[in-house]
């Protein structure tokens, strides 16, 4: 009986640090799309407004932010979800081999 629950704490153990590791490579991912977006939103939206009357008369700072932060934030989420799923799928198809291989890193 003590063995099977080493067993299974074991293997708990693991499935935790793997889903660790999938959100954590998430996060990552959704944090450089996030940038990576930001930066693709905010150029045109700044150099619109300085440049287009309509942009300049109805895009105060504060549609400006929001225009930006949810663009960012549509990518964050977007790919954050796409590579968690992903890492959880590869690692369902490989049975977890590598995860005890991968905990400390």
């Amino acid at each position: 009986m003590a063995s099977k629950n080493n067993v299974s704490l074991a293997s708990l153990d693991q499935k935790l640090a793997m889903a660790k590791r999938c959100s954590r490579e998430g996060v990552v991912a959704g944090a450089k799309a996030a940038v990576a977006a930001t930066i693709a939103t905010a150029i045109p939206t700044v150099a619109s407004v300085r440049m287009l009357p309509w942009a300049r008369a109805n895009l105060n700072p504060t549609a400006q932010a929001l225009i930006v932060s949810t663009a960012a934030g549509m990518a964050y989420f977007i790919v954050a979800d796409k590579t968690v799923l992903a890492t959880a799928r590869r690692n369902s198809f490989n049975g977890g081999a590598s995860v005890s291989s991968n905990i400390n890193a």
